[in-house]
């Protein structure tokens, strides 16, 4: 199990494979835990372009001829690129960006793409999404990134995707946060897929889709910090299995939709637990749904001390 530094905290409890902790200011992870992090279809864990050159970029052309190079690389992105569309990202890459860095205006695609990282990147504006894993991309870890202004979705994870961990991002205002699965036609592509963590994000007056999922399960949603989420926080839709654990709603009218779906999705399934709800509303629970333990070790923190620790560690410039 990979573990972040907590110093001398004492453990509150343990059962099968979960640790509950006191949230504390947390060292920033130097690996993913939950699903990027398991040895699957061919691929150990998630690294990136760990073993490969180190190349810096800080014009377009140049994040455009590294991202679809063949060879093994980390990424590093200096300062303000402005791109158009999104942009595909080869296998085996660490984006990571230096003090400053910005993508603006587009967003990156993964299209039958595995073991890729992005880290440290404020995306702003992009015209569709500023990041998309699809066409059954696999082993891709998204940290500590910032997104605002996107058109469309932050984060959307669809099409046959496949064990992806979105950790200690700032979702700063923005509209469509995170999609897992892209439309209720997707059966075929998306069952037996999707399986997803969503750990220590900063949901931050963002409106929806954090996240809303069809098909995928487990999905993982443990130790957020949902802030004024005004139109719902978690919808579990078109049979979906969605675990919502450890989290902390401020202000949340509706914290998870299930049984009834949503818009015109049929139900999902979703277990809420050890969660803390302030002025916010009742979960909708439905079913039950495959336990992550089943795949991965993990530690949930704290529910009470989640707003301190994500404000504290999500978004850019803290890794």
């Amino acid at each position: 199990m990979k573990r972040r530094t907590f110093g001398t905290l004492a453990l509150l409890s343990t059962a099968a494979g979960v640790t509950v902790e006191p949230a504390a200011a947390l060292a920033a992870d130097t690996a993913p835990i939950g699903f990027a992090s398991l040895n699957a279809l061919g691929q150990n864990g998630t690294t990136g372009g760990a073993g490969g050159r180190t190349v810096t970029v800080s014009t377009t052309d140049q994040l455009l001829t590294a991202i679809d190079s063949l060879e093994k690389l980390v990424i590093q992105v200096q300062g303000r690129i402005q791109i158009e569309s999104k942009k595909g990202v080869r296998p085996n890459k660490t984006v990571i960006g230096l003090p400053g860095a910005e993508i603006t205006g587009g967003g990156l695609d993964f299209y039958r793409s595995y073991n890729v990282i992005v880290r440290n990147i404020l995306f702003t504006d992009a015209e569709d999404d500023a990041i998309n894993v699809g066409q059954n991309s696999h082993h891709i870890w998204i940290d500590h990134n910032t997104f605002r202004g996107a058109i469309d979705g932050s984060v959307d994870i669809v099409r046959g995707a496949d064990y992806v961990t979105v950790s200690w991002n700032h979702f700063d205002h923005s509209d469509k946060s995170m999609l897992i699965s892209h439309s209720d036609g997707a059966a075929g592509t998306d069952v037996g897929h999707l399986k997803v963590t969503i750990h220590h994000n900063f949901f931050d007056h963002s409106r929806q889709r954090h996240p809303r999922v069809r098909f995928g399960e487990p999905v993982h949603v443990y130790n957020n910090y949902f802030l004024a989420n005004d139109l719902y926080a978690v919808a579990s839709t078109e049979n979906a299995g969605v675990l919502v654990e450890g989290n902390y709603f401020e202000d949340v009218p509706f914290t998870v939709y299930s049984a009834s779906g949503y818009a015109d999705s049929g139900p999902g399934r979703a277990v809420a637990r050890n969660n803390v709800f302030v002025r916010s509303g009742t979960p909708e629970v439905s079913g039950t749904v495959v336990e992550p333990r089943t795949y991965y070790a993990y530690t949930v923190d704290s529910p009470a001390g989640i707003p301190a620790a994500v404000r504290a560690g999500a978004g850019v410039g803290r890794i």
